[in-house]
């Protein structure tokens, strides 16, 4: 594949819902005005049928390929976005947005209330799925764009894709979910429960008034040990680290005397740099609530699903014990009993979780293949 990247990029935003017009959000609250940070790389075609959405996965943001001015890290699927690769910015125009909820340039607990001139913190609502679906439709509209070639993301970002076929069954002509679920299994659920708690119990929590003060630092960088624990593999920790020492002999101490232990305090020390506690508890119950409960042949989700006419590619990866093949298996299921155009790939990887962000060459063939099959293009 080419080593090509989209060059400079800067992220943009979109704001719409003003008041008096809320955006009404699954739970009745209005929200409004309504940001969006938001990148696109590519250009539309005249019959603007070459749109691609990317959708992130739970910390992730609108930064999904290229370079920010004076950063030399790239965005977070650089791999797979930009001239040559998979989605290919010489034939595709891609589109990635922050989600509400988030505080990666977004609307969300960390933003300031213009009613009050203070930050949201818990006074911001809760949202859903849905509602960041919702948000992401009025960008799309906004951009120009009516109909989607495709819409694709793992994880979190997975969700919102399914969520997009359930919304918008006549919106796309593909839909590509990768590592991902149609609801989260007691387990998921269990873990976040524990991370959030983890930042609550932090007493410079203060309910989520810390903003002019102490923030939970502790707290949320427990709380990302707890969440990468989920995303890793045994496999991957025993290449990783197996049980390493940081030292020549244990240390008789509680300081870590493991590789593995000094990994996850190092991923804690970087997660609270760049990422907000309220906002990790924000959007880590938005996935808790997310359920398109597809076992029921009554549920609006999957009478959206039966009636459209989008092609679907679900992937999974062999070592994610978070969102394992089952829960995909179990989408592509429902899916061939409603006669859908499916297809499902398991990919053998010892990465875990994490391995849909990785490099990987089956994932380039089924992401290349599937787009490239896509009718319009």
């Amino acid at each position: 594949m080419a080593d090509h990247s989209v060059g400079a990029v800067r992220t943009q935003s979109f704001t719409f819902a003003h008041p008096p017009h809320p955006m009404v959000l699954d739970s009745g609250v209005g929200l409004g005005p309504v940001s969006l940070a938001y990148e696109t790389y590519g250009a539309l075609n005249a019959d603007k049928s070459n749109a691609v959405l990317i959708c992130h996965a739970l910390t992730g943001d609108a930064h999904v390929a290229g370079y920010h001015d004076g950063d030399d890290k790239p965005g977070w699927w650089e791999h797979y976005v930009g001239p040559g690769k998979p989605i290919d910015t010489d034939r595709y125009f891609v589109i990635c947005s922050n989600v509400i909820g988030s505080c990666m340039g977004s609307c969300g607990p960390s933003s300031i209330n213009p009613a009050t001139g203070r930050y949201w913190g818990l006074d911001f609502p809760l949202v859903t799925i849905p509602d960041m679906v919702r948000a992401q439709r009025e960008l799309v509209r906004y951009l120009g764009v009516e109909h989607l070639l495709a819409v694709t993301g793992g994880s979190l970002g997975g969700m919102q894709t399914l969520q997009w076929v359930a919304a918008y069954p006549e919106m796309m002509d593909g839909v590509l979910a990768l590592a991902t679920t149609s609801r989260h299994s007691p387990q998921a659920i269990a873990f976040n429960e524990v991370a959030r708690q983890s930042i609550m119990s932090d007493p410079n929590w203060k309910n989520g008034d810390y903003y002019d003060g102490l923030r939970p630092d502790l707290g949320l960088a427990v709380a990302r040990m707890i969440g990468h624990i989920t995303y890793l593999s045994d496999e991957s920790m025993h290449v990783k680290f197996g049980r390493e020492l940081r030292g020549s002999s244990f240390a008789f101490n509680f300081e870590g005397d493991f590789q593995v232990e000094s990994y996850l305090h190092h991923q804690g020390k970087k997660f609270v740099e760049r990422f907000d506690a309220n906002a990790f508890l924000y959007v880590t119950k938005a996935g808790d609530y997310f359920d398109l409960d597809l076992g029921n042949p009554d549920s609006p989700a999957r009478r959206a699903l039966a009636g459209t006419g989008a092609r679907f590619q679900l992937v999974s990866f062999t070592s994610d014990w978070l969102y394992p093949t089952y829960q995909s298996r179990q989408i592509v299921d429902v899916l061939k009993t409603l006669g859908r155009d499916v297809s499902f790939c398991e990919i053998t990887a010892p990465w875990g979780h994490d391995a849909f962000l990785l490099p990987d060459e089956r994932l380039e063939v089924v992401i290349r293949g599937f787009l490239g099959g896509l009718h319009g293009c």
